[in-house]
């Protein structure tokens, strides 16, 4: 079996939040509380820096809670560090950043970019993240099943 093109290497996960699009874009640009939601199921997060402007910065780190998780962590045993910059902000609509694991293996090497957007509808909004040039390190359905964890963590997080 061929492996795919690093331009395939792509996921899209999309999911209808009862929350104004400026509320959710609000949430991903916090710095303070996005720790508490962005990670999957059984990690925890921590914010290092978080510069939420065009051309800013953020570092953080996401690490399993316990030390039976499936997957290695790709910085270490435990964790996934990742250093991400804002590429472009259009307010309420959409948020594209480039976003590198800290990580000496190859395979995690190269910048993946993250779409986000939001877009009206009868229900709320719909909240869609799409990642680019995944690592080759990172299987498309993990990548995938962590984002949907992450969009049913916000959804808790914003209609609580």
């Amino acid at each position: 079996m061929a492996k795919p093109l690093e331009s395939e290497r792509t996921s899209r996960v999309s999911k209808i939040i009862k929350a104004s699009r400026e509320t959710l874009y609000n949430a991903w640009l916090d710095g303070n509380s996005i720790a508490s939601w962005l990670p999957p199921n059984g990690m925890r997060g921590e914010v290092h820096e978080f510069d939420a402007r065009e051309g800013g910065t953020y570092r953080m780190s996401l690490t399993y809670e316990t030390p039976d998780h499936s997957a290695p962590g790709k910085t270490t045993g435990d964790t996934d560090t990742v250093q991400g910059r804002f590429v472009q902000l259009v307010p309420h609509e959409r948020i594209v950043q480039a976003v590198v694991f800290d990580s000496k293996e190859p395979e995690f090497a190269g910048a993946m970019t993250m779409t986000i957007t939001f877009a009206d509808i009868e229900e709320g909004t719909e909240v869609t993240v799409l990642c680019e040039n995944i690592p080759r390190g990172i299987r498309l359905e993990d990548n995938e099943m962590g984002y949907r964890l992450t969009l049913e963590n916000l959804a808790r997080f914003i209609e609580k």
